[in-house]
């Protein structure tokens, strides 16, 4: 693989032009496609295989002509201190507004809440349900003007007025300036990394371009395939981080072979044939970790792995061949100052035989058993919250309360209690049944007699007669744990009831029984998920260090930085600690689908680090260094990059914490503190101390086995022999060899 990247990098480089223009075609038949791609259309959320999935299934089939996920604003009115809704002033206000709210050409009605009985126990609080005939992303802006204006008139008599539901919902934002920041964050890394603004331009040159290609992709086939905005934002978290870390190997490379006095044709097709392997293996992880994603069985999450995966190999391609392009078109540029200028002092830097990365390494390997015990108990006291850990979906009690949907979350829980927000939706098949309306009158009697029940809404059928549908409101909110009991204590007591009668069943559904399913189905998925992904990825890293213990090494340390990235999740998302400090105003379960990605992201990122800084660990062994020579060997060379790649994957994840939607604000912190743990822990602390500890025995590969697996050569040990010393003048002295070993003791 290293001879094919080499070539590959060298024709690049001779090519530039080709390929630079190559990719701006791409970029812009893409863009073209994307900007004559129709919208997507929002086909909601589903999971397969649940039972409230069924049910909601069930419904749409029953009720012909209805739209399941039509958009929907439950206004909430609140009478002024000391009034009551019902008083002539504010009744004629409400009134006013569900006359106004029902004549828009999109509504299919407006329910009033005095005729509905919506007035709480003690008349400071009422609610209307205005439903709609199109879902919200079909909802035009007139009619969202048109209802903004009904809802402006009653507060200007004097009531408190909040909207929730999804017809007037602003769509979350991704980062906003955080990411911003955090983009010119990864820039300073990069600047101080290389001492040079073009070595430091060009890595998010490559890494936007990327993004660009990937992001107008999915545009061009969001309708298609029903990509959603969330799938778009997690490709460019990855793409952006990935993109930017990739270039930012092969460059450090590229200046390495410079100042080993290669050409910059011969210096590009080595980095792409050394660092470019260990890319394109790392690439590699990342891609199976995301696209293992469809074992969960939730088409979103397949969906949003896969177009991932797709940046993230965009992210590769974009780094084998327009990085060594455009070094082609500034060759010196992105060498440091005293490179270009090969002053003595580059010289004198250039003979050290030690730098940051090799003095941490020998404190390392002088104490490899205080080290590792050190980085085991402190990540696994951090990883201690997850044995807490509580799935759930978050609604609108996790938006800020600058939100009118949370306010008036908070305005229907204190009027009608705190159960009133994630109501239950009994679905009654009474197809078989002898009398549809006895049956649904049984099950309701018996539904409403359960303990946690406050209380059942009357039977709602189809045209046909033969399905009915019951609101069940719970007396706890939705992701108190005493409702998950609840749900699990009407589907135990099922049988029972249904025996009454005569042939009805009943399924239990809506949205808070659907993120119970969900919780469930992702966590009975984890392992699983885990087994093949783990399992995928050690075949891999077989075969690139072909050794036994270096792949189980990695995914050991991989599992306890995730679990410790999680408890630290958990600490804050769900416990509260420093919540306010990340703009967290309420806490609660973390989101079912949090641990699946976060598993499957950061062990493709992890794998990158693993691969990056071992695999030079490995060049200097099969090159004749001692096993601990070695490990200091390796991180002279490659420590102080990886250290670069991590706060750059940290300082792009950490913009995603100002997101407003609490799924893309979870998974940035999650990320950024998974990288930090992984990177600066498990990889640079505890990797060279179980290294050392192994000595020989960590490259152990049993003959039988060594003769099965196919030699890849990441390491570049094949271009060592096939390519020639520089023997050419250049702008660069040579790196003068090292006489002797540093010796470890």
């Amino acid at each position: 693989m290293a001879t094919v990247l080499y070539h590959l990098g060298r024709v690049s480089f001779r090519w530039r032009w080709f390929v630079a223009l190559l990719w701006v075609a791409v970029l812009g038949g893409v863009g073209f496609a994307a900007s004559q791609a129709s919208t997507a259309k929002d086909e909601g959320f589903t999971a397969p295989g649940i039972e409230s999935q069924k049910a909601f299934d069930l419904l749409e089939q029953r009720f012909p002509g209805s739209v399941a996920d039509a958009a929907s604003a439950r206004i909430v009115f609140v009478a002024p201190g000391g009034e009551k809704v019902t008083g002539t002033e504010n009744k004629k206000a409400i009134e006013h507004l569900v006359d106004a709210a029902a004549d828009g050409s999109q509504v299919a009605g407006a329910v009033d809440p005095f005729q509905a009985k919506a007035v709480s126990e003690d008349g400071t609080t009422a609610y209307a349900t205005v439903s709609f005939k199109v879902t919200a992303d079909d909802l035009s802006d007139v009619s969202k003007e048109h209802l903004e204006r009904a809802i402006d008139q009653a507060r200007d008599a004097g009531l408190t007025v909040e909207v929730g539901g999804n017809a007037l919902a602003e769509k979350p934002g991704a980062g906003g300036m955080t990411e911003v920041i955090g983009i010119a964050v990864a820039a300073l890394v990069l600047l101080i990394t290389f001492g040079s603004m073009a070595a430091a331009g060009l890595p998010l040159l490559t890494a936007i371009i990327g993004v660009a290609v990937s992001m107008t992709g999915i545009l061009a086939l969001s309708s298609a395939f029903g990509l959603s905005d969330s799938t778009g934002t997690l490709a460019t978290m990855l793409g952006l981080a990935c993109g930017i870390d990739y270039a930012l190997f092969v460059v450090s490379r590229y200046r390495e072979e410079r100042a080993k006095g290669h050409a910059p044709g011969e210096a590009a097709g080595l980095a792409v044939g050394t660092a470019g392997s260990a890319v394109v293996f790392a690439g590699l992880t990342v891609v199976i970790a995301l696209a293992g994603l469809f074992v969960v069985g939730i088409p979103m999450l397949t969906k949003m792995g896969l177009a991932a995966a797709g940046a993230v190999l965009l992210s590769v391609l974009v780094c084998l061949t327009l990085v060594p392009a455009l070094l082609g078109f500034w060759p010196n540029a992105v060498l440091s100052r005293g490179a270009r200028r090969n002053s003595k002092r580059y010289r004198r830097k250039q003979r050290k035989q030690h730098n940051g990365g090799s003095r941490w390494a020998r404190i390392v390997v002088r104490h490899p058993l205080p080290v590792l015990l050190l980085g085991v108990v402190g990540l696994g006291a951090v990883a201690a919250p997850v044995l807490n850990l509580e799935l759930g979906m978050p609604g609108d009690e996790a938006k800020p309360t600058s939100t009118t949907e949370r306010r008036a979350y908070d305005d229907l829980a204190q009027g009608f209690g705190p159960g009133f927000n994630g109501p239950l939706t009994i679905v009654v098949d009474a197809k078989r049944a002898t009398d549809p309306k006895a049956a649904a009158a049984t099950i309701s009697k018996d539904i409403a007699a359960t303990d946690g029940v406050v209380s059942v809404s009357p039977a709602r059928f189809n045209p046909a007669g033969d399905t009915a549908v019951l609101s069940v409101t719970p007396s706890t909110s939705p992701t108190d744990g005493k409702t998950k009991d609840l749900v699990k204590t009407i589907r135990d007591e099922r049988s029972g009831i249904e025996a009454k009668t005569g042939g009805a069943r009943f399924e239990v559904t809506g949205k808070t029984a659907v993120d119970i399913d969900v919780a469930e189905k992702v966590q009975a998925a984890l392992i699983p998920y885990l087994a093949v992904v783990v399992g995928l990825a050690i075949v891999l890293l077989l075969l690139v260090f072909r050794s036994l213990l270096v792949p189980v090494k990695a995914a050991l340390g991989f599992l306890l930085s995730v679990l410790a990235a999680l408890g630290a999740v958990v600490l804050v998302f769900q416990q509260g600690h420093g919540a306010s400090l990340l703009g967290v105003e309420t806490t609660g379960p973390i989101m079912s689908m949090m641990p699946i990605f976060l598993v499957g992201i950061v062990f493709g990122l992890a794998m990158d680090y693993e691969v990056f800084l071992v695999s030079r660990i490995r060049e200097s062994y099969v090159h004749g260094d001692a096993a601990k020579q070695a490990v200091v060997s390796g991180f002279r060379h490659s420590a102080r990059v990886v250290v670069a790649a991590a706060l750059i994957m940290i300082a792009v994840f950490s913009g995603f914490v100002g997101a407003d939607e609490s799924m893309i604000k979870m998974i940035g912190f999650g990320l950024a503190i998974a990288v930090l743990f992984d990177a600066f822990i498990v990889r640079m602390a505890i990797v060279p101390a179980v290294l050392s500890l192994l000595g020989d025995k960590a490259w152990y590969l049993p003959r039988w086995l060594n003769r099965l697996l196919p030699n890849i050569d990441v390491e570049g040990e094949k271009l060592s022999h096939k390519i020639a010393s520089p023997n050419h003048a250049t702008q660069i002295e040579p790196e003068p060899p090292v006489t002797e070993p540093v010796p470890i003791r």
